[in-house]
């Protein structure tokens, strides 16, 4: 028997409107049985008596309601409301998923999540505004920040270590924004790079020789491209007898590693008094016997003291820097150097810069979203008012495969690196035919 279009056609609006009509229900009964709970009461109960708490009231709002909900709905119904308590609402799913890297909400209606380099719109939605801007006050809240309208801006870090940012209005338009970077709860290391392609095993024998041989390290590299990450496959080689120091804005390195002092710089009181810097924490540093001292990122004036610290005994420090390219990832820190108000001629800052950074390792997103470690050089000193570079490894991209993926390979530079003399000193060598002018393997991809 053949079906009359018109008869599906109302048959597909009568669904919706059942279904619309569902979603009605559940966010009434969702909305209400938040409104009944004491939220400061009930973050004292037990898992168990939360949940026979919540589950009691949520028959009793069914009953009002008397829509015969499935055993399925009311136990989304109370995961949902369990995650608004204690978690962070819709967005809990996408934080027990391993693949999402980045959750990004614009606003009530408009969630994004990246996987595998890939940003995709997902369909959770925020019952409004209120919701939103209160799962991210209990964020600023756990962290000991604030956010509201006298100070609308928010960095700060989940339990899991991920990395938070939101902004509210009236600096956002569209009602509240927010980032959320996501580190593993297992620290990715180097075999998982070189699984990923990140790397060639040549670049990671070297990088491990330079780490065990205290060599300065500057990592550049844009929004994204994993220059944390590797920050934390770094500390791993740092030999464990060493005591090492990190300082950062928002804690979230994942260092792999016992003896670590951690430090995170704090922002002003509502009065604006408190503040407590990134140069303010580093000069405290000097004075806490700091084998090696690990900067998250470099953003200002801590630059020069950094830079300093490297050069006066701090030997193996390592921080990171945004940068398009290794020679822009020089000249930021020559602008950053001169925000300390010192009034030092451009000669000197540089010479101060190829003296204390040994090696720059530049990483990237190519084109596809995979991350890949473009440029490893060595600062070899200056040439006049230059500071000279030589590539050791590099990343070349040949191509686009049928998915959009970037294909390339790594290659040796055929420059053997100068050095190798005091990594030889310290104990470590390394073969010469390493840097032998070649394709590396595991950079197909």
């Amino acid at each position: 028997m053949k079906t009359n279009p018109a008869q599906m056609s109302n048959s597909n609006a009568a669904e919706a409107r059942d279904e619309a009509h569902l979603q009605e229900i559940k966010s009434r009964v969702h909305r209400q049985l938040l409104q009944t709970l004491d939220l400061l009461q009930v973050q004292r109960l037990s898992s168990e008596q939360l949940y026979r708490e919540c589950s009691q009231r949520l028959d009793g709002l069914l009953s009002e309601v008397g829509y015969p909900f499935s055993a399925v709905e009311k136990q989304q119904l109370l995961n949902e409301v369990l995650d608004d308590i204690f978690g962070l609402g819709p967005l809990e799913e996408f934080l027990r998923d391993p693949s999402v890297s980045d959750i990004l909400v614009n606003g009530v209606n408009q969630v994004y999540i990246e996987r595998h380099g890939q940003l995709e719109q997902t369909s959770i939605t925020f019952s409004g505004t209120q919701r939103l801007l209160q799962m991210i006050q209990r964020i600023a809240t756990r962290v000991g920040r604030r956010i509201d309208e006298s100070s609308p801006m928010l960095d700060a870090r989940l339990s899991d270590g991920s990395r938070v940012n939101a902004i509210i209005p009236p600096l956002s338009l569209d009602g509240p924004a927010l980032s959320i970077r996501r580190f593993g709860t297992i620290p990715i290391d180097s075999r998982q790079l070189l699984a990923l392609r990140t790397l060639a095993p040549e670049m990671v024998m070297f990088l491990e020789g330079c780490v065990r041989g205290k060599r300065n390290i500057l990592i550049s590299g844009g929004t994204g491209s994993g220059k944390t990450t590797l920050l934390n496959v770094l500390s791993k080689w740092i030999p464990s007898g060493e005591r090492v120091i990190t300082i950062e804005d928002a804690a979230e390195l994942q260092l792999q590693r016992d003896h670590v002092v951690r430090l995170e710089t704090r922002p002003p009181n509502i009065e604006g008094a408190g503040e407590v810097t990134q140069r303010e924490l580093l000069r405290n540093t000097l004075r806490m016997r700091p084998d090696r001292i690990i900067i998250g990122e470099v953003r200002g004036e801590e630059t020069l003291d950094m830079l300093q610290a490297m050069n006066t005994g701090h030997e193996g420090s390592m921080t990171t820097v945004h940068a398009n390219s290794p020679r822009d990832a020089l000249r930021r820190l020559e602008n950053m150097v001169s925000m300390a108000g010192i009034n030092y001629p451009i000669h000197a800052i540089r010479q101060q810069m190829s003296s204390a950074i040994n090696l720059l390792v530049h990483i990237g997103r190519v084109t596809g979203g995979r991350r890949k470690v473009l440029n490893i050089s060595e600062i070899i000193g200056m040439e006049g008012d230059v500071i000279c570079m030589s590539d050791i490894f590099t990343f070349r991209q040949t191509d686009v495969d049928s998915e959009g993926q970037a294909q390339g390979r790594f290659e040796a530079c055929g420059v053997v690196p100068r050095l190798l003399e005091h990594l030889k000193a310290e104990g470590i060598s390394m073969p010469l035919d390493l840097f032998q002018q070649r394709v590396l393997g595991n950079g197909a991809k």
